[in-house]
């Protein structure tokens, strides 16, 4: 797993060249983040139980039909199988937070995923609303926190919603 500075590092060597003035403000953000990030990944993980709960209720009163015979979550199987899903989403957007680099949302969860879901069945939609919801929450905790900066609770979220969702080309 990366995080922005070897991602930053890996970029410049690559291109052999030195850092720059770009380069070092990317650095000075993410330092200058850190206690931010840090403080949103213990909110979530502190929460993670109850904002998986909360988020999987909520997209359920959005989407009942998820929860009705031939739902995708009407088995108990299954709907244990949405409410992992939706707890590795989130642990790993706290990992991404961390690392102020959503590396890891790609290699660990979004690659193959979309195929994955699409072969199985898995409506895609409520996927991605789903953790459109537990941004939303985790937004709310993490402001009761003191956290401001939204941009490091988005971040991961958005990307995972954005790969996810389909695009027209």
């Amino acid at each position: 797993m990366r995080d922005a500075v070897t991602s930053l590092i890996k970029t410049y060597d690559i291109t052999g060249r030195y850092f720059d003035r770009d380069a070092i403000d990317t650095l000075k953000g993410y330092f200058e983040s850190g206690m931010d990030r840090v403080t949103v990944a213990t909110v979530l993980n502190a929460n993670a139980a109850a904002l998986v709960k909360s988020a999987s209720l909520a997209l359920f009163e959005e989407v009942p039909e998820l929860l009705r015979p031939g739902g995708n979550a009407y088995t108990t199987r299954r709907y244990a199988a949405c409410l992992r899903d939706m707890d590795y989403y989130l642990r790993y957007a706290s990992y991404a937070i961390v690392a102020g680099d959503a590396d890891i949302l790609n290699e660990r969860v979004l690659y193959g995923l979309r195929e994955t879901y699409n072969s199985l069945g898995v409506p895609i939609a409520p996927t991605v609303r789903g953790i459109q919801i537990m941004k939303e929450m985790a937004r709310a905790m993490v402001a009761e926190a003191g956290v401001t900066n939204n941009v490091v609770v988005d971040a991961p979220f958005d990307h995972m919603t954005r790969e996810l969702s389909e695009v027209d080309i």
